[in-house]
């Protein structure tokens, strides 16, 4: 006999026993498709996760510590080793940081409020993980970027005079509350210029009565971009941080101008942070960052502790669909023993007519393999309606209202043929007892019987 004779056998008793069929396959399709969404949610869960955690951990990120010590020592942060490390392979970005201290501002209308100022480069802000609301890095020493939280509770002094006044009269939970939604309102500073105010720690001293001051360092600068709101955080978390980014040469004025300059003229960097391309190659480059005797922080280890905790879970989803699927394979071997007893005559008659053993055989494995991958077909539909209805769900009920799509789960192509690999094999290994069974089946006996 050839395959074709078997596969055309074999439809023909899966179509006359439609009802057991369809049992059969429900069962396998029910634990193939198990086995593919317990892979997908897998998959997908982490892929979601470790995007949100190189999001908020910065996974991709290393960051460089400043020793401090000898600027001239061999463990310094010095420009020529960040010029080095810039063209290390893998790293897409190297931006390091300078604070400059806090500085209050007052708006051109005559707003004020204040910023934590930090010098940077600012074309770098964007492979950052920053995006611009308005504007952007600018191309000017005169020009400054400002996060969200530095445009919140922008103010006139009247205003701020008029507020404490009546906080002090009337300290009540409702106008508290006022006072802190107004605090939370954004000003609009794009292109506004800003007039910088910082006071010297250096005492100098005063010409008329010898009395030591603090003179002020003044500097205006224009606005030429504002950074967005960061996804996921109210607006009352942000008034605080007052982050804003000059160029390095901008604070090099500043700190000149506050006699705070180093004697080389080189900024003393706080923090530099290195982008890598992926996750992947985070630890291969800090090893390099490492061989010129720099510290370095990173936060691999929650992503290994995070992708160990996802292989447990993949592991438990695949070992019930492994269960299904066994659940199923004795329904198989139950329904295809039924079909040996109930096919004896026929049987008997092919083996009157010269049909041996492995012909009687090979018979019951193709129709227990065509039984396979019916359900295997049927589960992997039924794996994606599955996935289609929890992305319905969390569409529905889980938006976060942020601009990423909400639908997060997704099935990859490779967990396809893994599905239908398992129902197969279920649909092989249930057809092995009921074939040996059929090809001991004794000819004469069987006809007699019938």
């Amino acid at each position: 006999m050839k395959l074709r004779d078997y596969l055309r056998l074999g439809w023909d008793q899966l179509q006359r026993r439609r009802v057991v069929t369809a049992l059969c396959t429900v069962g396998i399709a029910i634990g193939s498709a198990s086995i593919i969404v317990a892979l997908g949610f897998g998959e997908s869960i982490q892929h979601y996760s470790q995007k949100q955690l190189s999001f908020y951990l910065k996974t991709d990120e290393i960051m460089i510590v400043n020793q401090g010590g000898d600027p001239k020592s061999a463990a310094a942060l010095t420009a020529s080793k960040l010029d080095l490390i810039r063209t290390f392979p893998h790293v897409k970005s190297v931006a390091s940081f300078q604070d400059l201290g806090s500085f209050s501002f007052t708006v051109d209308d005559g707003k004020q409020s204040y910023l934590d100022l930090k010098a940077t480069e600012l074309n770098a802000l964007e492979d950052f993980d920053a995006k611009f609301q308005q504007g952007g890095p600018g191309d000017q020493n005169t020009q400054i970027v400002l996060g969200y939280g530095a445009t919140l509770g922008v103010m006139d002094s009247k205003t701020i005079e008029v507020r404490n006044k009546l906080m002090q009269q009337n300290p009540s939970k409702e106008q508290s509350e006022t006072f802190r939604q107004m605090d939370v309102l954004p000003y609009p500073l794009y292109q506004k210029q800003l007039l910088l105010k910082a006071n010297n720690d250096r005492g100098q001293s005063d010409n008329q009565n010898g009395a030591s001051v603090k003179p002020t360092m003044e500097m205006t600068v224009r606005v030429s971009g504002i950074l967005q709101k960061p996804d996921g955080l109210p607006a009352y978390m942000l008034q605080g941080n007052k982050t804003a980014y000059v160029s390095h040469q901008t604070g090099l004025k500043i700190l000149e101008s506050l006699n705070k300059a180093t004697t080389n003229g080189q900024p003393r960097y706080s923090e530099v942070k290195v982008k890598v391309d992926s996750s992947t190659n985070v630890k291969q480059v800090d090893e390099w960052i490492k061989k010129l005797q720099l510290n370095t922080q990173t936060n691999l280890f929650q992503e290994d502790r995070m992708k160990g905790q996802f292989a447990i879970i993949r592991l438990l989803l695949t070992g019930v669909g492994l269960f299904v699927l066994f659940v199923a394979s004795i329904s198989i071997v139950v329904a295809m023993t039924m079909s040996t007893h109930q096919r004896r005559r026929q049987i008997g008659i092919m083996k009157v007519l010269g049909a041996n053993l492995s012909q009687i055989r090979n018979m019951f494995i193709v129709e227990s393999t065509l039984l396979g991958m019916l359900g295997g077909f049927v589960g992997i539909l039924l794996s994606y309606w599955v996935i289609w209805g929890i992305n319905l769900i969390i569409i529905r009920f889980g938006s976060t209202g942020s601009a990423e799509p909400a639908e997060i789960l997704f099935i990859s192509f490779w967990i396809l043929p893994v599905g239908m690999f398992f129902a197969i094999m279920t649909g092989v290994l249930s057809g092995l007892y009921p074939a040996v069974k059929a090809s001991r089946t004794d000819a004469l006996t069987a006809i007699k019987r019938e």
